[in-house]
């Protein structure tokens, strides 16, 4: 089933209350600290034309310091975003002529990679659960998957730069930004972008499928881009907005920094393909282990779906 974001439920955070409280004690202390500091308190002379003038810059003396201890976040302001397309497939929109850049699990950082990939931002024991290192080496590799283990969760994977949580807690936005959160929502500070489907196309045309894994390149904040119609922002890998995965690269027939287009798509939409075999957060895995899976491989005589 699909449908419009949720606009009239929104998780509220528990700490809305101790945020308003903490916010009017800053503001407090540096009123404060402005009359010390200008003489207010005492008999000495104001160097402010007016009380007003005071004001003003007491609230912005306030908003720096607010800007330099919590993160500024831009939650939109309507309860209906447009999405081009409508429903269905058209839903979501391509992000067209993307730079892509290549990531793997067990990644070591690097100048242009600086955080380690041996966990993800929804999977603290991602290796562990990977069922090992992947292995971007096209020589230490066969059929889209490292050549000396099976992997337990799907090799294709991508990395988008918007994380819908942060420290268990739902992000303000999510559910006004994100299109499906009404469907799929269960459970306040749960991911509901974690191994969402995306299709995503080569310079050359050529199509596949991949489930949304870990949060990057470099950003974790940018719903305008992922889910509206902003271009990723300027970064060391020059503007990348998507990183994809060994199986991704190979499929595609990508460099290891190439340009792509990608979108969203549901489940339903993702035809069966190499992304299909593998994998415990797989779907189509787990809906052949429910018994009710359409046709994701065939091999020999009889259609097979392969799962570890």
């Amino acid at each position: 089933m699909t449908g419009r974001p949720c606009a009239d439920v929104v998780p509220v955070s528990p700490h809305f209350g101790v945020m308003r409280a903490v916010n009017h004690t800053l503001l407090v202390f540096f009123v404060s600290t402005v009359l010390l500091a200008t003489g207010l308190t005492g008999h000495g002379q104001s160097p402010y034309q007016s009380s007003e003038d005071f004001a003003r810059y007491a609230m912005k003396l306030r908003e720096t310091a607010l800007l330099n201890i919590e993160p500024q976040v831009s939650v939109p302001t309507t309860n209906e975003p447009e999405f081009s397309g409508g429903y269905g497939a058209s839903r979501y929109p391509w992000k067209m002529d993307i730079v892509t850049t290549v990531f793997w699990v067990g990644e070591k950082p690097t100048v242009n990679n600086p955080v380690p990939n041996t966990k993800s931002a929804w999977d603290v024991n991602w290796v562990q659960n990977f069922g090992g290192f992947d292995d971007p080496d096209p020589s230490a590799r066969r059929n889209y998957i490292p050549a000396n283990f099976i992997p337990r969760q799907n090799p294709f994977y991508v990395a988008l730069p918007y994380n819908d949580v942060t420290h268990t807690t739902t992000k303000p936005e999510a559910p006004l930004v994100i299109p499906w959160f009404k469907d799929v929502y269960r459970k306040y500070g749960e991911s509901v972008c974690h191994n969402r489907w995306i299709e995503i196309r080569s310079h050359s045309g050529r199509t596949c499928y991949a489930q949304w894994s870990d949060c990057g390149p470099f950003r974790t904040d940018h719903w305008q881009y992922v889910f509206g119609e902003d271009r990723p922002a300027w970064n060391i890998n020059h503007g990348a907005g998507l990183d994809v995965s060994p199986a991704v690269r190979d499929f595609l027939g990508l460099n290891g920094m190439d340009v792509t287009s990608w979108r969203f798509v549901d489940f339903h939409d993702v035809p069966p393909g190499p992304w299909a075999y593998y994998g415990d957060n797989n779907d189509f895995v787990i809906n052949a282990r429910r018994g009710n899976s359409a046709v994701v491989s065939y091999g020999g005589d009889s259609p097979t779906v392969i799962t570890r």
